[in-house]
Formats: C-alpha cells, sequence, structure tokens
C-alpha cells in the first residue's frame, strides 16, 4: 500500500534538499525584474504591469508551444549586457535557494545573447559571476560554515540550436549571411560545432564551471543527427551531454540522442511510451526495448511536469503524464521547472503536483530527488561529487526525520 501523497507537507518539500538540472535561464527571470531591465533598455512589453504580463504573455496555460516560447522574444531582448545576465543568474540562485534546491544546472544559448563587444566568453563569465556570488554568500551563513549544512553549487549548461533564423538574435543573422552557399540544415550544424569547441575552450582556459552541452528548439523536423559532430567533440573532450528530446517527436528522437549523440541524459523524455508514433514493425517491442536500455543504463531523465501540460493538449491531469509509467519502471527521474516565469511554477511545486498525483512512497520520493543529485554534472571531480551527495542524503534523511516520514533503507536508489 502506497503512502498517500498527502502525507508530504508544503512544509517538508520546501525543506528537503532538491535539484533543478533543466532550468533555462532566459526563461527564468523574475517578472518584476524584466519589466525593469526592458525599460532600462528601451524594450517594448505588451505590458509594463506584472498582471497585464501574466495576462498577456506569461499564463496559466498556453494554446501550444509556439505560444508558450512567445515570451521568450521579450526576455532574450533585455538579457543584451553583463549587468543584465548577471543580475538575473544572481536572482535565479537566490529564488533556487529560497526553496530548498541546494544544485542548480542552469541552461542557456549563449548565441542569443552575442552582441557587439559581447562574445560567449563574455556571456559565460558573467552568468558564472551571478551565480558564484550566490554561492559565496551561502557558503558564509551559519548553517552552512557552523552546522555543516550543504552548500549550494552550480553548473553551466551550454545549448545549441536544432534551427535557427536570423530572427534568433544578431549572431544567427550573420552566420546565415556568411555561409549562403551553404545548405540550411549544414548551417545548424557548424554552428553547434563552432559553439562546442568554444565552450570546451571556455571552461578550459577560463575554468568556468560549463559542466554540459544541450541540444534544444524545433525537434520535429529537426533530427538530432544534423548535431552530431558537434557532440563528438564535446564526447572527446569530457564535455557531459544532455538533449531535449520526446518532448515534441517520439520514442525515435530519444533513441537518435542516445545512439548517436552520446546523451548522457535527455531533456522531458515525454513521449518515451507513444508506440503509436514509431513506425518500425513491432512498436511497442521497440518502446519497451527502448525503456529498458535507459533504465538499465541510468540515463536520467529531465521530467518538467507543468511545461509538458501547459504545450501538451492532451495532458489533462498529471496523471496522465507518463511520469507515473516510468516510477513505476524504476527509470532514472528527477524533477525540474524547465521555465521558472513561463511555466510560473517550481522544484516545490512540482513535487506538489507528483506526491499528490501518484502517490509516490517515502522511497519512490527519496529515489527521485537523490536521483537528481547523483546522476547531476557536478562541476569538481567525482570524489567530490560523492562527498556532495553524501552530505545531501544525510540532510534528506536528517529532514524527512523530523517531518515523521518512514525511515528508507540506505542503498535503496
Amino acid at each position: 500500500m502506497k503512502e498517500s501523497g498527502t502525507r508530504y507537507s508544503n512544509a517538508l518539500l520546501a525543506a528537503l534538499p532538491k535539484t533543478d538540472l533543466h532550468c533555462h535561464l532566459d526563461g527564468s527571470l523574475r517578472i518584476e525584474t524584466l519589466i525593469e531591465l526592458a525599460r532600462e533598455r528601451s524594450v517594448a512589453l505588451p505590458s509594463e504591469t506584472e498582471s497585464g504580463l501574466r495576462e498577456l504573455v506569461f499564463k496559466d496555460q498556453y494554446r501550444d508551444l509556439p505560444d508558450y516560447l512567445h515570451g521568450f522574444a521579450y526576455t532574450c531582448a533585455v538579457l543584451s549586457d553583463e549587468e543584465a545576465l548577471e543580475r538575473v543568474a544572481y536572482e535565479l540562485g537566490q529564488d533556487c535557494l529560497g526553496e530548498g534546491v541546494r544544485y542548480l544546472e542552469v541552461r542557456f544559448a549563449p548565441h542569443l545573447h552575442v552582441r557587439d563587444g559581447l562574445d560567449i566568453a563574455t556571456v559565460l563569465s558573467a552568468v558564472d559571476r551571478g551565480l558564484d556570488r550566490v554561492r559565496r554568500e551561502h557558503e558564509a551563513t551559519p548553517g552552512v560554515a557552523q552546522e555543516g549544512e550543504p552548500p549550494f553549487r552550480y553548473g553551466l549548461i551550454c545549448c545549441a540550436m536544432r534551427m535557427f533564423t536570423s530572427g534568433f538574435g544578431p549572431y544567427f543573422r550573420d552566420l546565415l549571411q556568411v555561409l549562403p552557399q551553404w545548405p540550411v540544415k549544414e548551417v545548424y550544424g557548424i554552428a553547434s560545432v563552432s559553439l562546442a569547441r568554444t565552450v570546451v575552450d571556455a571552461r578550459d582556459r577560463l575554468g568556468l564551471p560549463i559542466v554540459g552541452f544541450d541540444l534544444a528548439g524545433a525537434e520535429s523536423g529537426h533530427p538530432a543527427h544534423d548535431h552530431a559532430e558537434a557532440y563528438a567533440y564535446c564526447h572527446q573532450h569530457f564535455l557531459k551531454k544532455t538533449v531535449h528530446a520526446g518532448e515534441a517527436y517520439g520514442p525515435e528522437s530519444i533513441f537518435e540522442a542516445i545512439t548517436l549523440l552520446s546523451a548522457d541524459r535527455i531533456g522531458h523524455g515525454t513521449h518515451l511510451y507513444a508506440h503509436e508514433q514509431v513506425e518500425v514493425e513491432d512498436p511497442h517491442r521497440y518502446v519497451r526495448q527502448l525503456s529498458e536500455y535507459i533504465a538499465d543504463r541510468r540515463i536520467l531523465i529531465e521530467v518538467c511536469i507543468t511545461s509538458n501540460m501547459q504545450t501538451m493538449p492532451d495532458l489533462r491531469r498529471v496523471q496522465d503524464h507518463p511520469l507515473g509509467r516510468m516510477v513505476a519502471d524504476r527509470l532514472s527521474v528527477t524533477l525540474c521547472t524547465d521555465n521558472r516565469l513561463i511555466s510560473q511554477t517550481t522544484v516545490t511545486n512540482e513535487l506538489r503536483r507528483v506526491v499528490d498525483a501518484f502517490d509516490l512512497t517515502p522511497a519512490e520520493l527519496r529515489n527521485m530527488i537523490l536521483h537528481g543529485f547523483k546522476r547531476s554534472f557536478f562541476p569538481g571531480s567525482y570524489k567530490e561529487k560523492r562527498a556532495y551527495v553524501r552530505k545531501i542524503i544525510d540532510c534528506y534523511d536528517r529532514i524527512a526525520l523530523q517531518h515523521g516520514l518512514p525511515q528508507v533503507e540506505r542503498g535503496h536508489l
């Protein structure tokens, strides 16, 4: 018999140490900061009030994915200089800590922020400064400095784009003009290879905590194999890899991410079990073998419940999300926000929805949270990561005990 989700109080879910491994910087601004930055940088918004923007842009529900993505036109427009990037990164770190997120991997496409005098390395450095300030401030608190609480840690994930147009920003506009003789799909691959080389150099030469490479953008019609060379470069230089896959396309997109891009993790993976989207002789067997492979290899799926429900009309209830089946199949999954502003959510809110919908047992809840720490792209040595995860586990068990949760046997993961 499973424990009812109502056993988990909001106070407990907020207090537990958590990760957010799939969090887009440009989708996670504070709305008041967006308004202020837009005013200072002469960026026109549909409304200059929080209520107006929530009615017109950042809504509770969206018609479809394009409607969901509309808000990025405004957030990317204001993230056009070092000061804005550093401030937004700092505030994101503060917001994460405020709800118990002790480890954050923030992802963004550096190309979207490149301007005259603002190159990729400068963009990455500005975001790092903001998050590092949060780290240093938190380490100075009594809880960390004197009482041994887990410190705040973070890593940067750089996103290549499956496709782009000149409207994506100056970098992509210039690239399309400079390489007119190439087929557009090859230009996408060239941009990804260029980004991979640049971010590996920034990690190694500047010491920035760049921990992963991602592929984002329109999935259908823009296959992963166009970016295989970029992922091969990351693989050769020990940069870990995640891929947006199975969000707007079927299981074959996830298969490509794993087999052609050597993905260590999958972003979303929502259509993992969608056998009706697979064009093979036995689609049910294909899906079963794919999910078994993911489970056996411990390939983490970064699940974003609220975001999926806002962009997929067939997900009318949380219970309709395949997360329940993923948990039952013992896949490695963890909950993420995707976009804290666009989806108006937090990790704590995602946990609330999931424990209520699927009646997670204490062991399932513990596994889901600790998977995030164990499968993270931690920006340190393996020994440092093990020590950090050990501290997190001890903290989790201590808080769970204080809130009256049954103790879970160690080694249950």
